[in-house]
């Protein structure tokens, strides 16, 4: 066998199916992107899954050689799936959450992936997996697993990833007006007027979301407290809002009845 034949017989034996546990679809495009156009490991296929149901239906019955999983996805903890599964592949993991992550994965085997993350972060990750792919032992892996539940809860998204033309950027809670959802989009409202479409929805994002920082007012605003310019109460059980930047639509923003209450103690507090 010559030398260039034994190459490619060695490339194809090395061959991977990589799965992509991810709920952002601008997160889950970007990261496949960036795996298509590396070099580091061969891909042969990539499983887009959505969701921890979409995830623990898929390994029941199938396996991945590789796994980059978010933390937070929209129907709750991933790491659940290690409770459903029997899972013993090499896992990265994707996360906004920074202080959680600097926190609890600097002591881990596996490696991590922090939003919004570089082309070079990736090729570092995949790198240190190659290095401990031949001894990888899923023992540590388990034990980082139960060491993560008995942490606790994460901290909440500090960053939200978002499309500017042809680049992709973060922008911080800090300046993040508000999200409004009109028709089947989720809008984020920055402070300086800007307006991205963000790949979530009113129901699933504010679970992810500083509850000291945001609110959920009706079924169409979330918003950060340092949005609110004015408070108009019109009665007892119709209270206005005004924001800056003031929504490009419905500009007459009013808090749910049903809300109310809660809204005046988180504005105390």
């Amino acid at each position: 066998m010559n030398l260039i034949v034994l190459a490619v017989f060695l490339y194809f034996c090395n061959v991977m199916k990589i799965a992509i546990i991810e709920d952002e679809l601008l997160a889950v495009n970007y990261l496949k992107d960036l795996l298509d156009k590396q070099s580091i490991v061969p891909v042969t296929e990539t499983v887009i899954l959505r969701s921890k149901k979409q995830a623990i239906d898929f390994f029941k019955n199938d396996s991945a050689d590789l796994i980059f999983m978010d933390i937070h996805l929209g129907d709750g903890m991933s790491l659940d799936i290690f409770e459903q599964v029997d899972l013993f592949t090499p896992v990265i993991f994707i996360t906004a959450f920074d202080e959680y992550a600097m926190r609890v994965f600097k002591h881990f085997t596996i490696d991590y992936l922090l939003k919004p993350f570089e082309e070079e972060d990736l090729h570092k990750a995949l790198q240190k997996f190659i290095s401990i792919r031949g001894n990888f032992d899923p023992e540590p892996v388990l034990k980082s697993i139960s060491t993560l539940y008995q942490a606790g809860n994460p901290e909440k998204m500090k960053h939200f990833m978002v499309t500017d033309g042809n680049k992709i950027r973060s922008v911080d809670e800090e300046s993040t007006a508000y999200f409004f959802a009109s028709g089947k989009y989720l809008f984020l409202a920055t402070s300086d007027n800007r307006t991205y479409i963000y790949d979530d929805t009113i129901k699933d994002i504010i679970h992810k979301l500083n509850a000291q920082l945001f609110f959920k007012i009706n079924r169409k605003f979330i918003i950060n407290k340092k949005a609110i310019v004015e408070i108009i109460k019109h009665t007892s059980q119709k209270i206005e809002l005004k924001l800056s930047p003031a929504p490009e639509i419905n500009s007459d923003v009013f808090i749910s009845k049903r809300q109310i209450t809660e809204f005046l103690h988180w504005i105390a507090n």
